[in-house]
């Protein structure tokens, strides 16, 4: 009987050849150990371990509340799952803005404490020092430019961004100035089809889209809206593959009723 292969491990290295060989990058959020084992055995190439999470788990509005402790203990959770994919986790606000000391401390924490493979950060320029100092560790690097939602109160707004040629422009050149201080990859959010096609053809690192059109090299969304258990949510961009907010509830109303009818348990479920 031939030998069950183990699946090939995404790496950043394994990335790049992606790109190069025009394979698209498929990339979920998880921040579990059973929705990382389901989607881990589909096939997933990485798993972001968002702050979204602050969101989707916890309930807040925006992703600020969210600790490097909550993203620490989430990733744990995501990494006993995962054999094949590319593990990567958000750097939660106020954890590198404007200490590059901080961090790579942070990075430090989350990569010791986890055993995540990289981190993610939001901004361009203004994170170059950060993403220079956490790479000297060692500690491989994902950009995120466009909407970044932790500056969500600086923008005021969660509508789409680099939409005028001063901010596309700028955009542009953070997408160059992260690719030389040496991540590996970057997100694209909610920007302009034809700039994140421009990114795309600029830099020689993966671009992964959200709300950034088919130009790029792969595309992200958020566990929670692709599989409909978010169901207050409805941005253009998102593509539901599933409505499980609809399916829990009629699942939970017939076991509800299973028990106060006694149908629930009958005799072959007892001992």
């Amino acid at each position: 009987m031939a030998e069950k292969k183990e699946p090939r491990k995404i790496t950043t290295h394994v990335l790049q050849e992606m790109k190069q060989a025009g394979e698209k990058i498929a990339m979920l959020t998880a921040y579990d150990f059973s929705m990382a084992r389901a989607i881990d055995d589909a096939g997933i190439d990485v798993i972001l371990v968002g702050d979204s999470a602050s969101n989707v788990m916890a309930g807040h509005e925006t992703t600020l509340p969210i600790t490097l402790d909550h993203m620490i203990y989430h990733a744990q959770s995501v990494i006993r799952a995962v054999k094949r994919a590319l593990v990567v986790v958000d750097l939660p606000f106020g954890t590198y803005q404007g200490n590059s000391k901080e961090a790579l401390n942070s990075s430090i924490k989350i990569m010791k404490e986890s055993g995540a493979h990289a981190v993610k950060l939001e901004g361009g320029k203004e994170v170059e020092d950060s993403v220079k100092r956490i790479l000297s560790a060692g500690i491989p690097v994902m950009g995120h430019l466009g909407l970044t939602p932790q500056s969500i109160y600086k923008f005021g707004t969660y509508t789409v961004r680099a939409k005028e040629e001063a901010e596309a422009k700028k955009l542009l050149e953070d997408a160059e100035i992260l690719q030389e201080a040496g991540c590996f990859s970057l997100v694209l959010e909610k920007i302009p089809a034809a700039l994140a096609g421009e990114v795309t053809k600029r830099v020689s690192i993966p671009t992964i889209g959200i709300g950034a059109g088919n130009l790029v090299d792969g595309q992200v969304l958020v566990i929670h809206d692709m599989l409909g258990l978010t169901n207050e949510f409805h941005p253009r961009f998102l593509r539901r593959y599933a409505n499980m907010y609809t399916e829990m509830k009629d699942a939970v109303t017939s076991y509800i009723s299973d028990v106060k009818s006694k149908d629930f348990p009958n005799e072959k479920e007892q001992y």
